[in-house]
């Protein structure tokens, strides 16, 4: 993001580490299942004891018809039962027994007998690119497991709905953060920039926690097991230990000085995916405006511009995957040409059968792969890193919060009153001095000048959408920065200058602001603003589903379903910014009459340039530079020869004729 909401580019790995650590407090509500999904973990691990197995069986006393007796090296403790079964047996029982006892494998965990191609792993994933948010899509709905069959099917469902649980639950407190960020806080930046912090940064919490909670717990044992069996079997050939466990040094100190630069390449793929976002976002927003204008091809090669950046981008997070594994190639190529000339000259000798080569080396290869997973672990968390970091930046923003010991506001019986009031925009920019000013329920009062003189800021001030610089607003003499927000804005409904409507119907837009409201309410509404006539004619009346921000109404249809939707409520202030400006006259003129009416035991404010509108009200407030400059009713200020709203008054009719 650009402007004031702006983070670092750089983390240092204490700060990464502390993301890292951060993200894992997330994992408390689903303790019980991360358990469970340790646990599942666990006993997917306890069947590489017997996998391997079959295969020197098959090798050694089928093919090569070693008698089962005359095994060189013996076979552990777990296998006994089944040796003993198929001493003496024919070449062709052993082949059924083992064939039988692989389907059994195949069915129970999906896996024959080896961690290569004949192993069955139980996962799913969408299609995807070569881009940050594409590949995203899956990490959030992931579901894995190490085994497959039956075993592995419910291991994935299990590990599918923990992803689910643990991103919507991290992507709720993300939007719900937002929800709470002050009004100006997007005021210069992209919208497109935070929706892609939400739909694709939020799952980088799931690789995140499955590598720092899961690894170093399964990694370990999983290479225990396999020390210990060819420890048991092959006590005398360490060297096979040793070489393979090398590859966790290999691994850490060919990716550690790496790390740096994964973390900010990543960070940079981020940003430039959020890019192309908003990109896309301000350009389906505003399409009538940009065809209008004849902007396609403007729009179309800045996207392309954006979205091509975003592939390059990712390709140089792939590149540094490949500059890790080429950097580990070197020795590991080196101890492992090593390691497999040493087992088959063991094999050439005669120390070692065929059999025992696939036993021996498969189970070098696994502890050589959780070595490598192990010792590569701070480098893999990077790319999930800067997804964390951008997330937990934009929740540490600091967001709307009552002040200590702040009261409830009780309900409005008299009304507004401004004293001294200074604002000033976070930039420095001044937009309100001095600000004196009494509105009274049972009033309207409207505020009135040239454009940019402050006068939605002044609204504004009033359910502390912003806090004054200086000064202070009361409300039945109680200081409103003293109370709570909630019941502040509760009592005072606002219809803004731009129109905002929902992808809903035209009853659940109405009732927004208050769920509850019941049907005769929402059509009392609508009939006050003018709204229901045109409702009544659209296809499904008031169920009618509106498409994206109301793209079905016209602009004057979208502002009286604004207003209705600020009626409804029926809150002692209504404050209103231009509400009569995208209305035909008879409309105007109607609801003008329904303000006026209201206003008998509610305080309305309206911000307004037509005369129309603003000759109704009982105060006219003249806003010019910051300054409330006149105040009176419309015949009092146009009997002053030299008064600023008269002159302002005349140049619109002037104009107008």
């Amino acid at each position: 993001m650009r402007g004031p909401i702006e983070e670092s580019e750089e983390l240092s790995h204490r700060e990464t580490l502390q993301v890292v650590l951060r993200a894992i407090r997330y994992v408390g509500p689903f303790k019980r299942q991360f358990a469970v999904k340790a646990g599942l973990l666990m006993i997917s691990l306890l069947p590489m004891l017997i996998l391997p197995w079959p295969i020197k069986i098959l090798i050694d006393h089928v093919i090569e018809e070693i008698p089962i007796g005359e095994a060189t090296r013996p076979y552990p403790a777990f296998l006994q039962p089944l040796i003993h079964a198929l001493e003496g047996a024919t070449t062709t029982e052993i082949l059924l027994w083992t064939v039988g006892f692989q389907l059994l494998l195949f069915v129970l965990i999906g896996q024959f007998g080896t961690t290569g191609g004949e192993r069955d792993t139980a996962d799913a994933r969408l299609a995807s690119g070569h881009d940050t948010a594409t590949r995203t899509e899956n990490e959030a709905n992931e579901g894995w497991s190490f085994s497959g069959g039956l075993f592995g099917l419910f291991d994935f469902r299990w590990t599918m709905r923990l992803t689910q649980a643990l991103n919507h639950h991290y992507r709720s407190r993300l939007f719900e953060r937002i929800q709470s960020l002050p009004m100006t806080a997007f005021d210069d930046e992209r919208i497109g920039d935070a929706v892609y912090r939400v739909m694709y940064d939020t799952p980088a919490i799931t690789n995140a926690c499955y590598r720092i909670l899961l690894t170093p717990l399964a990694g370990p044992i999983n290479i225990l097991l396999a020390v210990l069996i060819i420890g048991l079997v092959f006590g005398d050939q360490p060297v096979l230990i040793w070489s393979g466990l090398s590859f966790l040094p290999i691994a850490l100190v060919s990716t550690f000085p790496l790390a740096r630069a994964m973390r900010r390449r990543s960070g940079q793929s981020r940003r430039a995916g959020a890019t192309t976002t908003s990109t896309a976002e301000e350009g389906l927003s505003n399409i009538l405006a940009v065809q209008s204008l004849g902007g396609e091809d403007r729009q179309r090669e800045r996207f392309d511009r954006d979205s091509w950046t975003s592939f390059v981008r990712y390709r140089a997070v792939f590149l540094m995957g490949i500059a890790a594994f080429l950097v580990a190639a070197v020795p590991g190529l080196f101890v492992g040409t090593y390691t497999f000339l040493h087992i088959t000259d063991l094999v050439v000798a005669g120390e070692l059968t065929r059999g025992d080569f696939a036993l021996l080396f498969t189970y070098y290869m696994r502890i050589v792969f959780l070595s490598v997973d192990i010792g590569s672990l701070w480098f893999r968390v990077q790319e999930n890193a800067a997804g964390l970091h951008r997330v937990f930046f934009l929740m540490d923003l600091p967001g709307e919060q009552d002040p200590p010991g702040a009261a409830p506001l009780a309900p409005v019986r008299r009304g507004v009153h401004i004293e001294n009031v200074d604002f000033d925009y976070p930039d420095g920019t001044r937009a309100l001095t001095g600000v004196n000013l009494d509105a009274r329920l049972g009033r309207m009062v409207a505020l009135v000048g040239p454009a940019g003189a402050g006068k939605t800021t002044l609204a504004y001030l009033i359910p502390r959408f912003v806090s004054p610089s200086a000064g202070r607003i009361c409300i039945d003499g109680v200081d409103i920065a003293g109370v709570t927000a909630d019941s502040l804005r509760s009592q005072v409904a606002f219809v803004f200058q731009e129109t905002v409507l929902f992808d809903a119907t035209v009853e659940e837009n109405i009732r927004i602001g208050k769920p509850d409201a019941s049907d005769t309410q929402v059509h009392r509404a609508a009939r006050l603003a003018g709204a229901d006539e045109f409702i009544q004619r659209l296809p499904q009346g008031y169920a009618t589903p509106l498409g994206r921000a109301g793209g079905k109404l016209s602009v004057g249809q979208k502002q009286r379903l604004s207003i209705a939707r600020a009626l409804v409520r029926e809150a002692p202030i209504l404050i209103l910014d231009e509400p009569t400006s995208a209305l035909d006259p008879e409309t105007e003129r109607s609801l003008v009459e329904t303000l006026r009416e209201t206003s008998r035991d509610h305080l309305v404010m309206v911000i307004a340039h037509r005369l129309s509108t603003v000759r109704a009200a009982d105060q006219i407030l003249f806003v010019d530079d910051g300054r409330i400059v006149e105040s009176g009713s419309h015949d009092e200020l146009m009997a002053r020869p030299e008064s600023a709203y008269r002159r302002f008054i005349d140049m619109q009719t002037r104009g107008a004729a």
